[in-house]
Order: structure tokens, then C-alpha cells, then sequence
């Protein structure tokens, strides 16, 4: 039976078909009118809301107009052009984005820019002394830790730090301070290996 039935017997003249349809278009008024919601709640600050930084990124110091809500990660690659940060899980879970800020190793996809301001914020770009690879670099070189190099800003830095810290006395104790640093090619030996060469043969500066 196409049509509805009413109290008294008679056909009510709606059909499944048309109650669907309606019950669609009511679900696609109330997505589109979600979607204006959101949009609207997106919306770029007030100009007055503009905040003034100067981090001192690789040893000089960088005054630059930020939106409060950048991440630092966003402010060095798309604002600075220092890209050897990459932009790996945006979460915090892979350890691609790692640069050290005040000598300490961060995930710059959850840190602030703002809370750059005034510190010393150190890149893949700032490890080496012009020509010359930092000791970590070239033994990453040496021990072929890395194959796509995606990855590998992020674990140099995070090895640099992990051997400042005092973290690299054991193979164990490097594989458990390195652990937020992925890999998907899976070049951890070469990184441990590279790691234990810097520290056997005191290069680390």
C-alpha cells in the first residue's frame, strides 16, 4: 500500500517515499545550518587580539605578528620558512616536529608560538656550524639511520637531546627516551648506533 491510513479508513496521501524525503531534507537544513554555526565560531580574531614575539630562533632574534592560537610548528614552517620540522601526526605522537626550546626538546605541533617569545628556539637549520654537519648529523650519515628522511630532523634533534640529558649511557635507555620519535621505515638500529658512536667517541657539542 503506497499511502498512509487514516482514522476513518481513508488514505492520508503520504507515502513512504515522501516521508523520507522529507525527513532528508530537514537533516540537510539542520547540517547546513550546524555548518554556518561552526564556521562562524572559526572566525579569524580582531585584529587587536594580534600578538607581537620575539623568539630568538637559531640565534637571532625574529620579531614576528602571530595569531595567539599558532603553534610554534606552524610559525616556523609556514611563517619562517625553517621546514625541516615536518608536520608528521599533528598530536604530539610522532616526535617529526622536535626542536628544542631552551637547550629542551619539544613537540612544536603542541606548543605555542606565544610561549616562543623571549626564548631560545633551536631548528634542524641551526645544529650545523655553517658547512660543517653537528656530530649527530654526520653519524646519522654514517650509521645510514634514516631511508624517506622524513622522520629524521625530528629524531636528530631529539638524539641531540637525548644525549645532553644523560639519556644515552645504554642501549636500553636510548631506545626508551628515543621512543617518541617514529620511525615508519624502521631505521632504529642505525639510530641507536648512531647515537652510541656520539656518545663512545665524545663528539657531542
Amino acid at each position: 500500500m503506497d499511502g498512509i491510513e487514516g482514522s476513518d479508513g481513508a488514505l492520508s496521501g503520504v507515502t513512504r517515499r515522501t516521508a523520507l524525503g522529507s525527513t532528508a531534507a530537514i537533516a540537510s537544513s539542520l547540517m547546513l545550518l550546524d555548518g554556518e554555526v561552526e564556521a562562524a565560531s572559526v572566525k579569524a580574531p580582531p585584529s587587536d587580539m594580534a600578538l607581537d614575539i620575539v623568539p630568538v630562533v637559531n640565534g637571532r632574534a625574529t620579531p614576528v605578528t602571530i595569531d595567539p592560537r599558532t603553534s610554534l610548528l606552524d610559525l616556523l614552517r609556514e611563517r619562517l620558512g625553517l621546514t625541516g620540522a615536518k608536520k608528521g601526526c599533528d598530536h604530539g605522537q610522532c616526535g617529526a616536529c622536535t626542536v628544542h626550546v631552551d637547550g629542551r626538546r619539544v613537540a612544536s605541533c603542541l606548543t605555542l608560538a606565544a610561549k616562543s617569545d623571549g626564548r631560545q628556539v633551536t631548528t634542524i637549520e641551526g645544529l650545523a656550524d655553517g658547512d660543517r654537519l653537528h656530530p649527530m648529523q654526520q653519524a646519522f650519515i654514517d650509521h645510514d639511520a634514516l631511508q624517506c628522511g622524513y622522520c629524521t630532523p625530528g629524531q636528530i634533534m631529539a638524539a641531540v637531546a637525548c644525549v645532553r640529558e644523560g639519556n644515552a649511557a645504554t642501549r636500553p635507555s636510548i631506545r626508551e627516551y628515543m621512543s617518541g620519535n617514529l620511525c615508519r621505515c624502521g631505521a632504529y638500529v642505525g639510530i641507536v648506533a648512531a647515537i652510541e658512536d656520539v656518545v663512545a667517541k665524545g663528539r657531542q657539542a
